[in-house]
């Protein structure tokens, strides 16, 4: 990759010029090829590329190539009848969620893609909803309808079923998905789903009511409202959630393409008619919502979306623009940092390619290379006052699918962490946990295809050797009643000596309260300055445990009397004398061990139903409920200990051919049975003996 692949002199846009759209929806629905039909219908690529033959703008990654689907979010540009459209193409696989969810904080208008094959799937659904929340625009794509033997007005009927009556045709296809008609230019004859007639009054009619005047005129006369007169009532349908329009497309065969191309440029939101960005005001425990204006004269808003690292330019911030005019060399700050940064060069993105730009105005996505400060929702501005500004958070899952890392090689050890933590900045959902009494390193993500991949690219992105196996799981100990403890440290071995002594008590606090301290001394027996010293001793005295060698949680410890030496009270000592003090009062405190209970969804088809029930009990688990899906598939809610799901995955796969998937949330923390106590006990009692 070089730095600029063609540098691109040209007159900022008007913001009603501009366009931006992310495509959303599950694995297989077709959005990379769609986005590469759009591309190649609105004169963008000079060559239609595939996903079979690797050759999409967007699927550039090796391993998107190997494996056939995205990984992470695809960005690129074109230029359409004077238009600047910016296509987001997120990846459908639950596993790379978090690639995903950031792409709705940079549009204006959310495209969720449905396979017409299999209706509304899985990851269709939670992002269709995450769009909701976000208050964002939002238009349905039923895409494939050249397969054999669809059903589109049961797909149509899941969607509104689903997603709400909002949920409207825009066009329909015709001559068995050969034609499509566009609903508001035509109201004669029948297509594929039915009357064009009927379809064409039910979207008059929605629309018509975003407009009094229009509405009154439409009451008085019967005449509809020409398709120019309803442009501003879509956009305010669109703003409210009155409207989600349904179109149909072929990307393989590009029926429909024109006509969702001329709906992007005719009726999709320009920055100024979307929803405005969530901006929120951080002020202490004060949060308040930030108004943005569209305007190229404010001050400079933007904020990043996604992160990665690249072998040459390292690491790059992708952005939204939202307020003001930003330029190369402009003087920027990143988030509530003081130290301004220059961009030394601007880009706009076509999947792997960097075009150079000299402005970006709102409603732009561009990039910057090179500033190590710039993270995930970082908020570019440059002025003080935009210093406490955030982007509304949005929820992301969890991690919670692990696996032990480890270098063959020593010196490999350093880099190791460095590379990780690079994961980490790529991708929110990757987390990196360190268990030192463990001695263990967990990569955690979001489940075996999200841990497959980024220890692909360990191996052949960063060239690193490791071993790998199943992480020990999280368990926790608490206490169930109160207690007392007692260390008088006491060591003399000629000259200077330790002395240090600690009476304290331990209660049981409410699940997942943590850990409090309390310095309950008086009249100085434990000099002030020897706190901290006891405390550090407590934390790392319920850092190792007291049962099976798992930290102490939920636990309440008061140090209440001591005793000290003019000449050899230390800080060690009492350190010590802290630790011991807590180990035996936990120990007192009829302790126990908790285990994590995940919730987990599972996605089969419907007759898997009592298969998965059985799985799950025979896990511990149990199920909470299910959720009937379109073309025969079918949602699993339930609960399950997680040490019991290790191999969970590859029995899915078996049961289900490799249709289902399944995905992980922390739920809470409940005690093991008594045996895995005992057994859990046992086993750590022997590593002791063995490391003695």
């Amino acid at each position: 990759m070089v730095l600029a692949t063609r540098r691109l002199n040209m007159p900022a846009l008007p913001i009603q010029n501009l366009r931006t759209v992310a495509f959303v929806g599950h694995a297989g629905s077709g959005k990379t090829s769609l986005v590469e039909a759009l591309l190649f219908a609105a004169g963008a690529t000079r060559s239609l590329g595939t996903v079979e033959r690797g050759s999409t703008v967007c699927d550039y990654d090796p391993l998107e190539r190997e494996l056939g689907h995205s990984i992470k979010c695809g960005i690129t540009h074109g230029a359409f009848r004077g238009l600047e459209l910016h296509l987001l193409d997120t990846p459908g696989f639950p596993d790379f969620a978090g690639h995903a969810l950031p792409a709705l904080t940079a549009v204006d208008m959310v495209a969720v893609v449905v396979d017409a094959r299999n209706g509304v799937e899985l990851q269709a659904d939670r992002m269709m909803r995450a769009a909701t929340e976000r208050g964002l625009c939002r238009m349905v794509i039923v895409n494939k309808i050249d397969a054999p033997n669809v059903n589109l007005s049961a797909v149509v009927a899941d969607i509104r079923a689903r997603w709400g009556r909002q949920c409207l045709l825009l066009d329909i296809p015709a001559h068995n998905g050969r034609d499509i008609v566009e609903l508001l230019d035509h109201d004669q004859g029948s297509g594929d789903l039915g009357s064009i007639a009927e379809a064409h009054r039910v979207l008059v009619d929605q629309l018509v009511e975003e407009d009094e005047a229009l509405l009154a005129r439409f009451l008085d006369t019967g005449e509809d409202p020409s398709p120019m007169e309803l442009h501003a009532p879509f956009e305010a349908a669109l703003r409210q959630g009155h409207l989600v329009p349904i179109v149909f497309t072929s990307a393989r065969t590009a029926v429909g393409v024109p006509e969702l191309l001329h709906v992007i440029e005719t009726l999709a939101p320009n920055p100024a008619e979307g929803n405005p960005p969530r901006f929120e005001r951080v002020d202490g425990e004060e949060i308040s919502t930030f108004p943005v204006r569209p305007d190229p004269a404010a001050h400079v808003l933007a904020h990043v979306f996604r992160t990665w690292y690249d072998p040459y330019l390292g690491k790059i911030a992708a952005f939204r623009m939202h307020q003001g005019t930003m330029k190369k060399e402009h003087s920027l700050l990143a988030g509530d940092a003081l130290r301004p940064f220059k961009a030394a060069h601007l880009y706009r993105l076509r999947g792997k390619e960097f075009d150079e730009v000299d402005t970006l105005v709102p409603g732009e996505i561009g990039a910057i290379a090179k500033v190590e400060e710039l993270n995930l929702f970082t908020v570019i501005h440059d002025h003080p006052d935009e210093a406490q500004l955030r982007v509304a958070p949005i929820t992301m899952p969890r991690p919670m699918h692990g696996v032990a890392v480890e270098t063959r090689k020593h010196t490999d050890e350093q880099r190791m962490f460095e590379v990780l933590h690079k994961l980490e900045v790529e991708d929110p959902c990757v987390l990196v946990e360190r268990h030192p009494t463990l001695n263990e390193t967990v990569l955690l993500g979001l489940g075996d295809l999200h841990l497959r991949i980024l220890l692909q690219r360990l191996a052949t992105r960063f060239r690193l050797d490791l071993t790998t196996r199943p992480p020990r799981v999280p368990y926790r100990e608490t206490i169930t009643r109160p207690a007392e403890g007692h260390c008088r440290h006491k060591k003399q071995t000629g000259g200077a000596g330790q002395f240090g002594e600690v009476f304290l008590r331990v209660e049981p606090l409410a699940r997942g309260a943590g850990f409090e301290f309390v310095d309950a001394v008086r009249g100085g027996v434990i000099p002030g300055s020897f706190i901290p010293a006891v405390e550090k001793g407590v934390r790392r005295g319920l850092l190792e445990g007291a049962v099976a060698g798992f930290p102490v949680y939920d636990i309440r410890v008061t140090v209440y009397d001591g005793k000290t030496h003019a000449v050899d009270g230390k800080e060690v000592a009492f350190f010590a004398a802290g630790r011991k003090a807590v180990i035996q009062a936990v120990q007192a405190a009829e302790p126990i061990v908790l285990e994590p209970i995940v919730a987990i969804e599972v996605s089969v088809e419907q007759g898997l139903l009592g298969q998965v029930a059985a799985e799950l009990a025979t896990r511990q688990g149990h199920v909470n409920g299910t959720e009937q899906r379109a073309a025969g598939m079918a949602t699993v809610i339930g609960e399950a200990p997680l040490a019991e799901l290790g191999d969970f995955g590859s029995r899915l796969k078996s049961m289900s051919g490799g249709g289902g998937s399944y995905l992980l949330n922390p739920s809470h923390y409940a005690p093991v049975a008594p045996g895995a106590q005992t057994r859990l006990a046992k086993a750590w009692e022997r590593q002791e003996e063995a490391d003695a």
